[in-house]
């Protein structure tokens, strides 16, 4: 019972932050259309690399001389990672300019598949990632990025490992997880 009431409420808070998320990227698509889609997945890693390590620079700083927030660079990430699973997943998508409306729909698409991996993991690891520390889940995503980078670097093939697009799906619920931790609310 007490597990079940825990992930309830991280279903409710994972929802709200993806509620946001979601607003912020459909609100970009319509100022500036998918102009994303021109960019290759490893361009969209970098671009993770970049905000990622920005967040963790503002932790260990304490200051911005930009005026941009940790809460919105790990938005940023939410949606950067989808982006990517979508460049990565949907190669027979040519256009480069996608409606809104399709553009929803595969953000939606790969949103709830975030969300049924967070929840069968969030099952099998106990909720552990309540009891960690956002710098701590900065420093996953960052190692998820090096790790990305090395099997783009390598040709998209692994030994034993999981694929790149396993990595971005952890960034991104490990990106919620610090939003939730955040106490980021729509």
């Amino acid at each position: 019972m007490f597990i079940d009431t825990f992930m309830n409420q991280t279903a409710t808070e994972y929802a709200n932050v993806m509620t946001i998320c979601r607003d912020i990227f459909l609100k970009k698509t319509k100022d500036y259309g998918t102009a994303w889609r021109i960019l290759r997945p490893s361009s969209l890693t970098d671009q993770l690399f970049i905000k990622a390590q920005r967040i963790r620079t503002l932790q260990e700083t304490g200051e911005s001389k930009v005026g941009e927030d940790i809460p919105g660079e790990f938005m940023a990430i939410v949606n950067y990672c989808i982006m990517a699973l979508i460049q990565l997943s949907e190669a027979e998508l040519k256009d480069t300019e996608l409606s809104a409306e399709q553009a929803l729909l595969l953000y939606d698409k790969y949103a709830g598949e975030a969300y049924e991996l967070m929840r069968k993991k969030n099952h099998d690891y106990g909720e552990a990632w309540r009891d960690m520390r956002v710098s701590s889940l900065t420093d996953l995503i960052l190692m998820k990025i090096l790790r990305v980078k090395q099997i783009e670097d390598n040709k998209g093939k692994t030994l034993i490992s999981e694929g790149i697009d396993a990595n971005y799906f952890d960034m991104l619920n490990y990106a919620v997880f610090s939003l939730i931790h955040l106490e980021v609310k729509s």
